[in-house]
């Protein structure tokens, strides 16, 4: 077998090409307009680049690894772009990998988080426009459904395709954007005091309520 065609990687073009899609994607759902906007948009966009550039121009996960792939999962190229898709390769999917489990879950997070980012901004772009705290929407969910399409949009990517960096880059992102959502609060506490305390109360950060409380059933003693 030609090793020369079945090698993978290198393929700079789909590196930028698929980075700027998900980056203008992100960026028309978000538009950042302050700094603490732009620091989110901009480690996200960090992690988008490390995860194309070694899902398409160099796999320097699967070179470190090499040793232990090929031990754990023997006659398999892992030089070849579908081997590259290590959940399903690991635990033992030999059709392709965009139909295996892992992939299909991890579409639906992606797809899903991209959803989140726009229906969240949709609710805070009116809000701001009336000088009003969001509260509707995905706000009366949780306080900061943005931040959250984020990371669920960067954990889909990683149940694809993880990788070493951004295996590393996912905690430190998500430590940041618990900061960012706790520095927001701060802010809309000085502007909207009693109004913003109550909604705080009421309304979990970043794990929803699926199931509304009831207000009228009588507080436990």
């Amino acid at each position: 077998m030609n090793h020369e065609a079945q090698y993978g990687y290198g393929l700079w073009s789909l590196v930028f090409i698929n980075s700027a899609i998900f980056i203008i994607f992100a960026f028309s759902f978000t538009k950042p307009k302050t700094s603490r906007d732009w620091r989110s948009f901009g480690a996200f966009s960090g992690f988008i680049v490390a995860l194309f550039t070694e899902m398409y121009g160099i796999p320097l996960s699967i070179y470190l690894l090499l040793p232990w792939l090929s031990a754990r999962v023997p006659g398999i190229d892992f030089l070849t772009h579908d081997a590259g898709h290590l959940p399903e390769m690991i635990f033992g999917w030999r059709g392709n990998p965009h139909w295996g489990p892992f992939h299909i879950a991890s579409n639906i997070m992606i797809f899903g988080g991209f959803l989140m980012l726009s229906a969240a901004w949709r609710v805070l772009y009116q809000a701001q426009q009336r000088h009003e705290l969001a509260t509707t929407g995905l706000y009366a969910r949780m306080r900061h459904p943005q931040y959250v399409g984020f990371a669920l949009i960067m954990l889909g990517f990683l149940l694809q395709w993880p990788t070493i960096l951004t295996l590393a880059m996912f905690p430190v992102l998500v430590w940041m954007y618990v900061r960012l959502a706790k520095a927001e609060e701060r802010e809309a506490l000085r502007e909207f005091g009693q109004e913003y305390e109550s909604y705080r109360k009421r309304t979990p950060a970043f794990l929803p309520h699926f199931v509304p409380r009831d207000r009228s059933a009588p507080h436990p003693h």
